[in-house]
């Protein structure tokens, strides 16, 4: 080998020596190994504009953006023992018009490596996720930062928006607040006995039904002050008895209705990473009684949550897993056959859950940007054993429930929000035509 060729090979080892790499998070692991093109693993949140979307302006503001989220700008390695990220370094995605149901599984050879797309549908840009990278968390710092660049390039007249910055309480931790925080764990606090599961005639393959429910949050404070519950144990008790009404129909069953809630642990362990930091619990109602009214119903989904949602055993659930993760032995074992483990774990812990439902907050803007704001909408996709789903997330007085589903009937739909709307909340309803109210 001549001179030449020496210096051009050393120069490629020592640039490859320079490409950025990070591990996943502790939740991350398992996402490679179950995700599909059934189970997609891939959530949407998306931003309605007072305007319609301009489509080369969106792609700058995205090829601005990615560049300052190190989160993002990966793609997925396989390694001997554990998946990892690596810095992507390609061009951002290309952005393109919504064609196809969301939550579509997401195929890196096709999308530059990148594990996230963003698409745009008339006034509303929609970024899908995959989890792999982050939560809820995660991707609201991102479409909230998209979106506030794309205003830029489409009002230059914004005075005293931050030039091509991002905002200041916008976060690009990366730690892995998991193992950060995880202490010795005793055995598994995670239920694993199975749970009652909705059997419905289901749509064509592919076909995907969402159905946003939207309603005042200053009314539902209301209701819930009446019934002493949150909004969010209200929301999940209206679900429950609703699958209680209109599967069970009021009758006992041989398994409990089981719904899994993720909890967001940043506030309980003073954190602000990026990356995914939640963990799941489940509100149970075991109707083994003739009959329930639907506020002993709400009011035992409420204690059942209650009961678990404190720091000590948020702190036992994920220490189990992670505990696992830095174990000596284990991290020596190969990924093939950590793969065949992951996924035994995981079918177990699926069909323990009827449903999952899942809160992402609400949605804050600076004040510059909120003439051009008028909405969020957020969903996630089914898996195993759950095949209708429900997201919540709110803005300004605006909270929009979003029920994704691939059964044909919306019965469980309908009953849910009648049942709110009985209560004295007005909702309105839109879906993407799959549901026709």
């Amino acid at each position: 080998m001549g001179t030449k060729n020496k210096d051009k090979t050393k120069k490629a080892y020592s640039a490859s020596r320079n490409i950025r790499w990070d591990k996943l998070d502790n939740t991350a692991n398992l996402f490679p190994v179950i995700a599909g093109e059934s189970m997609t693993n891939v959530y949407r949140i998306s931003l309605t504009l007072s305007e319609k979307i301009r489509p080369e302006l969106l792609q700058q503001a995205l090829d601005i953006v990615l560049p300052k989220f190190d989160l993002f700008n990966v793609r997925l390695r396989t390694g001997v023992f554990w998946y990892y990220f690596e810095e992507n370094g390609k061009k951002a995605p290309k952005v393109t018009e919504e064609n196809t149901y969301p939550c579509r599984f997401i195929r890196p050879n096709k999308n530059r490596s990148y594990l996230f797309r963003v698409t745009y549908y008339e006034c509303r840009i929609n970024l899908e996720v995959f989890h792999v990278l982050t939560d809820g968390m995660g991707g609201v710092n991102f479409i909230r930062e998209l979106a506030y660049q794309y205003l830029r390039l489409a009002h230059p007249e914004l005075k005293g928006a931050k030039e091509d910055g991002l905002s200041e309480g916008t976060s690009l931790n990366r730690e892995d607040s998991f193992v950060k925080n995880f202490k010795q764990s005793k055995a598994s606090g995670f239920n694993r006995e199975k749970a009652y599961l909705m059997d419905m005639e289901k749509l064509p393959a592919g076909e995907f039904g969402v159905m946003h429910g939207l309603m005042s949050v200053s009314q539902l404070k209301e209701v819930c002050h009446r019934y002493d519950v949150s909004i969010n144990e209200y929301l999940v008790g209206c679900f429950a008895w609703s699958v209680y009404k209109e599967c069970l129909h009021g009758m006992p069953g041989k398994k409990p209705i089981r719904v899994a809630v993720p909890v967001n642990l940043r506030p309980y362990f003073d954190s602000v990473t990026t990356k995914n930091f939640f963990v799941m619990v489940s509100a149970e109602f075991n109707p083994v009684n003739e009959s329930y009214t639907f506020e002993e119903v709400l009011h035992i989904m409420r204690d059942s949550l209650r009961e678990q949602i404190n720091k000590e055993h948020l702190e036992d659930l994920f220490s189990y897993s992670v505990s696992n993760q830095v174990n000596k032995f284990m991290r020596c074992v190969p990924l093939c056959i950590k793969k065949i483990a992951m996924k035994f774990v995981y079918t177990q812990s699926a069909l323990a859950n009827t449903t999952t439902i899942t809160n992402i907050g609400n949605f804050k803007v600076d004040e510059i940007y909120a003439p051009y704001i008028k909405m969020i909408h957020a969903f996630i996709p089914m898996s195993k054993g759950q095949d209708l789903k429900g997201t919540v997330c709110s803005y300004g007085d605006t909270l929009v429930f979003s029920f994704t589903s691939v059964f044909k009937s919306a019965t469980v739909q309908r009953a849910f929000f009648k049942k709110i709307a009985l209560d004295g909340v007005e909702v309105r309803l839109e879906t993407n035509g799959e549901y026709y109210e």
